[in-house]
């Protein structure tokens, strides 16, 4: 084989996917617009112990997609702000229910995301049809409208300033909250500033990867980077770095193998996970020869 056949083979397998067509250019930009801002995010839910309650906020938001929806259809602006306003009732009503029964957080907020999840799906199922149910489910990463890319791109330059802003706060409350809070007046800032990045990221995620699957772009890269590296801020680029890299490929496999695109991002990820689990400097094999160091420098 000659290298200009060569180079043509992987120019069509690798780069023209991307560029020769306008979902695909469009859902590239979209996958680097998430993983700047979910996969950082995902870096600091890591650190508070928070990834299943990242899971749980992902499906808390269903049911005010699930209304805005009933009430404009497939608009972008009522189904984001339902599921912001839904994601935030549910992370403040489940902290309320924490501190006035005998019932802890991860308790009340089991029990608020299985009713919202319920809730969501179905208003969705009885008012719609069992395409717009996959809409909102697994997302439309390779249908993403110039609203929907202009709402990630907002969300993504929102979220690195904001956590430019509140770095050293975000970081002192994940290693030592109780410190924070007697020596900064910046505690509520940056447990309740936290809380709104997760669900405008959460909100960002379904509209491309869809509920079910939009947690697994922030806890997969932030779990796989934290078996390589130790520093806060290397966590968060190496993260990043992985959840675009997972979205090429992901992107990539879906168009040659026509999968469905969401799962295959995810599965992307979660084979990288895999991989690291057993030859990262901090896995299971190498982390062994090294010792059980965890801990981390910010």
């Amino acid at each position: 084989m000659t290298p200009e056949i060569a180079d043509t083979g992987l120019w069509a397998l690798l780069i023209a996917p991307l560029t020769e067509f306008g979902f695909m250019r469009r859902a590239l930009v979209g996958c680097l617009a998430l993983s700047l801002s979910c996969a950082p995010v995902g870096v600091f839910l890591l650190l508070r112990r928070m990834s299943l309650t990242g899971d749980a906020m992902a499906h808390a938001i269903l049911p005010g997609a699930a209304i805005g929806y009933l009430l404009a259809g497939l608009s972008l602006p009522a189904m984001t702000l339902g599921g912001i306003v839904a994601g935030l009732l549910v992370a403040i009503g489940s902290g309320l229910v924490a501190r006035s029964t005998v019932l802890r957080e991860d308790a009340s907020l089991a029990a608020f995301y299985l009713m919202s999840l319920a809730l969501g799906v179905l208003i969705i199922s009885t008012r719609g049809s069992s395409v717009d149910l996959l809409h909102v489910l697994f997302g439309t990463v390779l249908a993403l409208g110039d609203g929907a890319l202009g709402l990630l791109v907002g969300i993504a330059i929102a979220t690195m300033a904001a956590l430019a802003l509140m770095y050293r706060p975000l970081v002192l409350e994940c290693l030592d909250p109780q410190f924070l809070r007697c020596v900064s007046p910046a505690s509520p800032v940056a447990h309740y500033g936290f809380l709104v990045l997760l669900v405008i990221n959460l909100v960002a995620g379904f509209h491309a990867l869809g509920t079910l699957m939009a947690v697994g772009i922030m806890v997969l890269p932030a779990a796989t980077a934290r078996l390589w590296v130790r520093s806060v801020p290397a966590l968060m680029a190496l993260a990043a770095a992985l959840a675009l890299a997972a979205g090429v490929a992901g992107l990539l496999i879906s168009y040659h193998a026509d999968w469905p695109t969401s799962p295959t991002i995810v599965l992307a990820l979660g084979a990288a996970y895999l991989v690291s689990l057993v030859v990262g400097r901090y896995g299971a094999w190498r982390g062994g020869q090294h010792g059980r160091r965890r801990h981390l420098r910010a």
